[in-house]
């Protein structure tokens, strides 16, 4: 045991012999919830929100009941994308998610603050706590995948998700320069650490295509992404493309619009989880 030791094993990431068991959160007794999916980054920037949205409208394509559960409490930005701006309501049995024009379920900080730009000025201890509680309070229905938007890093709110929910497996999402071997290397152990299965890694802004001669141009460097999987053991590696057009999507709330098939792969994969 640490001299630090606070005995809340929920928030510590130690391996030591009188660790508490943790018990998995459950569901609002009105939810149901199959497949809980995370989606994590080792930094930011990389696009982990685009991949959970993208993640979420190939499956809802696929007639499958889809959710997202935005974890990223001081940086949301997944309401914006499917254009939800309206509060979240609730009953005494719990609190309701938005639904998108595709019928994704959705639940984000930004849904209960009074002004979307308004900042979360919390601590790590109040943000995982939050992010409980849209697992337990929300009334979920009929979710076959559960996408969970993390904030980037290895902090409190990635290790809550990974203890407290029952996760299946997580996407990395990472870029293409050279940095990322080392963030991505984090990312992979800390899942290890917590026996959490890796589905496959997703390589954003991966390249530009040319609209007029179709060459591909390597921007932020050339791919190292294959060797990187092999090195970690993850067989499934997706890339997308800097395409200005998901930009846009993603800026005027119709990312359910999207054109593409990068992730199909990917899906696969998670269907058959």
């Amino acid at each position: 045991m640490s001299e630090n030791c606070t005995h809340d094993c929920s928030t510590c990431g130690e391996n030591c012999s009188e660790r508490t068991a943790i018990q998995k959160e459950k569901p609002n007794e009105f939810s149901s919830i199959k497949k809980v999916i995370g989606v994590v980054s080792g930094k930011g920037g990389v696009g982990k929100s685009l991949v959970t949205s993208l993640l979420s409208v190939s499956l809802q394509r696929r007639n499958k009941n889809c959710a997202v559960l935005d974890a990223d409490i001081t940086g949301p930005s997944i309401p914006k994308a499917f254009g939800i701006h309206e509060k979240a309501k609730g009953s005494d049995d719990g609190i309701f998610p938005a639904k998108s024009k595709f019928g994704t379920q959705i639940m984000s900080i930004n849904m209960l603050l009074p002004d979307e730009t308004d900042p979360v000025v919390w601590r790590g201890p109040v943000i995982a706590g939050t992010v409980k509680q849209f697992f337990t309070d929300v009334i979920w229905n009929d979710v076959d995948y559960m996408f969970v938007d993390m904030p980037p890093g290895t902090g409190d709110v990635p290790l809550t998700v990974f203890q407290s929910l029952p996760v299946d497996g997580i996407v990395i999402v990472t870029s293409p320069q050279e940095l990322v071997s080392m963030i991505v290397g984090k990312a992979v152990k800390m899942a290890k650490m917590m026996n959490i299965p890796i589905l496959g890694i997703v390589e954003n802004m991966s390249y530009f295509e040319c609209p007029d001669c179709h060459k591909k141009h390597s921007i932020f460097g050339e791919s190292n992404i294959e060797n990187l999987a092999k090195d970690f053991g993850i067989d499934s590696v997706s890339k997308i493309p800097i395409d200005p057009t998901l930009a846009k999507n993603c800026d005027n709330g119709v990312i359910e619009l999207f054109e593409g098939n990068w992730l199909e792969s990917l899906a696969d994969k998670i269907e058959k989880i």
